[in-house]
């Protein structure tokens, strides 16, 4: 499992892969089967959001990540007077 921060996007992959054999009395193999598998998935956490201040856990088989919220300050607009003369 990995999980990269890049221009604002947390990208989180995983991948596995498992091996199955089953032979005769003789040591011929019967069945032989193979499997791979791979996921991602991708967010944006926006770009103020540094590599830092993820933190990445598992619990009881469980990817626990934290990723702070970072609150914007709300924009104000100043009136803007044009002065007559």
């Amino acid at each position: 499992m990995k999980a990269e921060l890049k221009d604002g996007y947390l990208t989180i992959s995983a991948s596995t892969g498992s091996t199955s054999e089953q032979k005769d009395d003789k040591g011929k193999y019967v069945r032989r089967e193979r499997f791979v598998g791979s996921c991602s998935r991708a967010f944006y956490v926006g770009e103020a959001v540094k590599q830092e201040d993820i933190k990445a856990k598992f619990e009881n088989g469980t990817l626990v990540l934290t990723v702070p919220k970072k609150v914007q300050q709300p924009v104000v607009e100043e009136n803007k007077y044009i002065t007559i003369e």
